[in-house]
């Protein structure tokens, strides 16, 4: 398909994102950005409807704003124009796509990356991974939608929403939710550090400011209860593992 066009649904930290890597990557495409926080120019902010009609669309609202933003989004899009959804969950996300989509262009992904690690290794995407879990493209324009993420540098993997939401629960949420508990427990870097605690604090820089994704992660995939509480139980055992009174 010939892109001309991307408009970006939503102007927080992950919408401000994809507006710059937009205008990096691929700097000859107009950019419509909506944002219910900005008036439209015609230049860079643009009505709904106006970002609706570009060739490529983006949703980039949190997850929890996800159905009410695809209710406004549908009645907009142009019968070509190519839904891209990014939420951090996918069996939601793509359970209202297959529900509302049928006969309309879409792509489910989530980009294993942010600003930050964007930033950390230079401005880069090469190498980093987005993951995707469904769509319902031809094969001729999947295939040339996969071949373009990885001309710009990136790792693309496939894998069921439910692979994906399972996977994610056990590596991000575990993440999130060990940097919530060392972050309100008052640990810092030391002039002592080891190397595994800075490696520790990195992760947990990385994500402590991001409570409200946790707690969006938390709600829409079904697996993170069971992390939680293997994590409890494991810790119970490590308590009998030092003889502490009433492990």
């Amino acid at each position: 398909m010939t892109v001309r066009s991307v408009g970006i649904i939503g102007h927080g930290d992950f919408g401000r994102f994809l507006e710059e890597l937009a205008r990096t990557y691929v700097p000859d495409r107009e950019v419509r950005i909506f944002s219910r926080r900005a008036e439209p120019d015609g230049a860079r902010f643009f009505t709904l409807a106006q970002a609706c009609a570009s060739d490529i669309v983006i949703i980039a609202s949190s997850i929890r704003e996800f159905e009410e933003t695809l209710g406004k989004v549908l009645p907009l899009l142009r019968p070509d124009s190519l839904l891209v959804e990014v939420n951090t969950v996918k069996e939601h996300p793509v359970r209202l796509l297959r529900e509302r989509m049928a006969g309309k262009r879409y792509l489910a992904t989530h980009p294993m990356f942010g600003p930050y690690s964007f930033r950390k290794q230079g401005g880069s995407l090469a190498g980093l991974r987005i993951v995707v879990t469904d769509h319902s493209l031809t094969d001729a324009d999947y295939a040339g939608t996969v071949a373009f993420l990885k001309r710009l540098g990136l790792a693309v993997l496939a894998m069921s929403p439910e692979q994906h939401d399972r996977s994610l629960a056990e590596t991000l949420f575990l993440t999130h939710y060990v940097a919530q508990s060392v972050a309100r427990a008052g640990f810092v870097r030391t002039d002592i550090d080891t190397l595994s605690f800075g490696y520790l604090m990195d992760a947990v820089e990385s994500v402590k400011q991001d409570t409200e994704l946790f707690k969006d992660v938390y709600r829409f995939n079904s697996y993170c209860e069971e992390v939680i509480a293997r994590l409890e139980a494991a810790e119970q055992g490590t308590h009998a593992l030092l003889g502490r009174a009433g492990a």
